[in-house]
Formats: structure tokens, C-alpha cells, sequence
């Protein structure tokens, strides 16, 4: 990963909303979260849950996809492990044994489509 997207990420998820919101949609899995449940689990107002999930998604956080009248938003599992193993790439400076515990966190993450989180 570049530093560019690496960075939009990090400024998308450096907002307590969008934080949230992404952390509940980790926790769903790739089934994902229709919007209104999003705004009645985190108790957002409609307008800011638009914007927030706009900004995640620019980043590429997450994705979304209409099933009838809802839009369905789900983590993008991908970007998420990209982006971790952005911040663990050059981790410890010879020293492995200080970032272990990470880079399984890492490795986990980069293993898993969404199913190993439910």
C-alpha cells in the first residue's frame, strides 16, 4: 500500500463516528449492516451517517450494495488488512518479538473474508 491511501484511511477512521461505524460493520461480517440499523444501533442522526459513510467509503474502507429498499454496508476486509500490514511493514527495526502479537492480529485479518469475525 502507498502512503496516499494509507493516509485517507487513517483520516477516515480519525473521527469517533466513522470509527464506530466501521467497527460495528467489522463485528457484521460480510453480511454487512443495512443504514437505518447502523443509525438505530449507534443512535446517528440520517444526515451525519450519510456523510460518515461517504467519507468511509472514498476511502475504501467499506462497500455497499442495494438489496430492495435498503443499502447494505459491509467492511472491506481487504483495504482493512492492507492497511495493517501498511502500519506493520517495517515493525520493530529487529526486534520481531515486541510486534508478535501484532503480526498474528495482521496475519488473521489478512486470512479472513469476514466469516472468522462472527
Amino acid at each position: 500500500m502507498e502512503s496516499k491511501p494509507a493516509v485517507n484511511m487513517l483520516s477516515a477512521l480519525g473521527h469517533k463516528g466513522r470509527l464506530a461505524i466501521f467497527r460495528l460493520l467489522v463485528k457484521a461480517g460480510p453480511v454487512g449492516i443495512a443504514a437505518g440499523d447502523i443509525a438505530r444501533t449507534l443512535d446517528i442522526l440520517p444526515n451525519s451517517l450519510s456523510a460518515n459513510l461517504n467519507v468511509l467509503s472514498h476511502a475504501g474502507l467499506i462497500t455497499s450494495r442495494r438489496e430492495g429498499r435498503s443499502i447494505i454496508y459491509s467492511a472491506d476486509y481487504s483495504a482493512m488488512s492492507g492497511l495493517l500490514g501498511f502500519l506493520m511493514e517495517d515493525c520493530c527495526n529487529g526486534s520481531p518479538e515486541i510486534c508478535a502479537p501484532l503480526g498474528a492480529i495482521v496475519a488473521r485479518a489478512e486470512a479472513c473474508d469476514g466469516t472468522c469475525l462472527t
